[in-house]
């Protein structure tokens, strides 16, 4: 055995805090597994491991060869894989995970023309809003595009996307349409939250700001505040493609994009183990390359003249039309331009 491989095993152990979980991990027997790590304690002649009938932790010494061997093992791996798997065929099972709502427009274009091309893979996707542990479930590549903390995952840069605040045409009619953002702080707005939301993200003459705001209600899904926006229940601040469809058509009408945050980005984690698989490899090269045509979405029109906005809605009161028709010309005129693929 060499020192590579022991160290493999070790981390394996440390990840899953458990010899037996490891020895399944790494299709190897408890015993085997026990052997290579006390073998590396050995050579390096320290503790690695606290062990005990019930648990597992790492002492001070396993926790820096933990630490240190991140970029050993995965720089080790993806050379081996670069040599051996060059010319591989992709196939074999793929297990993905990403949030409820990326299926509604990005994710279903990608993986539909991904199982066409490569028909010896299987795809099997998970959708969840909350955290993930991808070695404990087997995941191989996790789509997400808020913030990743775990110092084990290597994370890759997909495609930008934008961030939009949308309401209903009738919710509009009925409120009035914010110039600014400060305006929001007189407005419902549906928070995506684990917290009712009380400041949002803007951009005010190229600064970032934070305006306070009313929030309504809260949900962890972003699909679920375009769903009660359509409703006319508030205000939505959601990823822009989520909402493209019904921004397109007229069913929720957009405000205030030339000050909307434009650092927002689709993310692919994975684990460095998983590098030996060329239907990983395969996908994460196809997801990068194909989110930049389907994730940038064309240019949004012109807000509607607030006729059109006011005929939409049934329950709207006139004697607010003209404060609206004012409002819709103003934030119509300072649109942005359709953003560069970058």
């Amino acid at each position: 055995m060499d020192g590579l491989d022991l160290i493999k095993t070790f981390r394996e152990v440390a990840f899953r805090r458990s010899f037996s979980r490891a020895a399944i991990s790494l299709g190897m027997s408890k015993a085997t597994v026990s052997r290579y790590v006390a073998e590396l304690e050995t050579r390096s002649g320290v503790r690695l491991l606290n062990r005990s009938t019930r648990s597992l932790s790492l002492t001070d010494a396993g926790q820096v060869l933990l630490d240190r061997s991140t970029e050993l093992v995965a720089m080790a791996e993806n050379t081996l894989n670069d040599l051996q798997a060059h010319g591989s065929h992709p196939q074999g099972r793929l297990r993905m995970s990403a949030p409820h709502g990326l299926i509604a427009g990005w994710l279903s274009d990608v993986i539909a023309e991904f199982i066409k091309l490569y028909p010896d893979v299987y795809v099997s996707l998970v959708f969840t809003n909350s955290e993930i542990d991808l070695i404990e479930e087997g995941i191989d590549i996790h789509l997400t595009g808020g913030r990743i903390d775990d110092m084990n995952l290597i994370v890759r840069r997909l495609v930008p996307f934008d961030m939009v605040v949308c309401a209903s045409p009738a919710y509009w009619a009925r409120r009035g349409i914010p110039r600014v953002p400060e305006d929001l702080g007189r407005h419902d707005v549906l928070s995506y939250s684990a917290k009712p939301t009380t400041h949002l993200p803007f951009e005010i003459a190229g600064k970032p700001v934070d305006v306070p705001v009313h929030s309504r209600m809260e949900a962890n899904d972003a699909v679920a505040l375009i769903e009660l926006a359509l409703r006319g229940a508030g205000v939505a601040y959601v990823p822009e493609p989520l909402a493209q469809s019904h921004l397109e058509r007229g069913a929720l009408v957009p405000v205030l994009r030339e000050h909307m945050p434009r650092d927002h980005w689709l993310y692919a984690a994975y684990s460095q183990r998983r590098h030996n698989s060329a239907a990983m490899r395969t996908m994460l090269d196809f997801l990068e390359q194909s989110m930049v045509q389907h994730g940038n979405p064309p240019a949004m029109p012109p807000l509607p003249p607030a006729s059109q906005v006011l005929a939409s809605s049934s329950t709207c009161a006139l004697s607010r039309a003209p404060d609206a028709a004012r409002a819709t010309a103003s934030a119509g005129r300072t649109d942005r331009p359709p953003r560069q693929s970058r």
